[in-house]
């Protein structure tokens, strides 16, 4: 049986996850308005995933027979400076999303809720992955901030599209 303490955060962490597709939804926007078409194709990229996360959460909360709340979320940030600034913005919400995925798994450890901690395992693997790529993506956008050709070039050779993950829970609605 899910916790009840799993299952309020877990609703909880459903916004963050939209405000976080809201975020870059408006990082890609920016970079779309710059004529960086491979930054703006993958930061609606990781728009599109971040709703995925959120409709996973529903899913498992809907499989566990538990509430599910659709929270409003606060607007994005959407006016930045140049290129650097978003993936700065970005990284920092990869962060601080990290922290947030690890306090569920704690809530469910804590509570001996051992299926809602295994359905955080996922989410564990995927937040290092996306501090990884977004750490990588400052890096580069840092280096080359007064040429956007040899970002645009790295996004399109190394952050081309990814392949499907088998082991992600299932999206709700999909």
């Amino acid at each position: 049986m899910t916790a009840q303490s799993f299952a309020d955060q877990l609703n909880v962490q459903i916004g963050n996850e939209l405000a976080a597709h809201n975020q870059y939804l408006a990082i890609a926007v920016h970079y779309d308005a710059m004529t960086m078409p491979q930054m703006a194709a993958f930061f609606y990229g990781q728009a599109l995933e971040e709703r995925d996360h959120a409709m996973m959460m529903v899913q498992y909360l809907l499989d566990t027979d538990m509430a599910v709340q659709i929270p409003g979320v606060e607007a994005p940030v959407a006016a930045f400076e140049g290129v650097v600034s978003p993936v700065e913005l970005a990284l920092a919400q990869e962060k601080k999303v990290t922290e947030q995925i690890n306090g569920l798994l704690k809530i469910a450890r804590s509570e001996d809720d051992y299926a809602s901690e295994q359905f955080m395992q996922w989410f564990i693997k995927e937040q290092v992955e996306e501090v990884a790529t977004m750490s990588d993506l400052l890096a580069v956008v840092t280096r080359n901030s007064d040429d956007i050709d040899d970002i645009e070039d790295y996004v399109a050779r190394e952050q081309g599209g990814g392949e499907s993950d088998a082991t992600a829970p299932r999206v709700a609605g999909a």
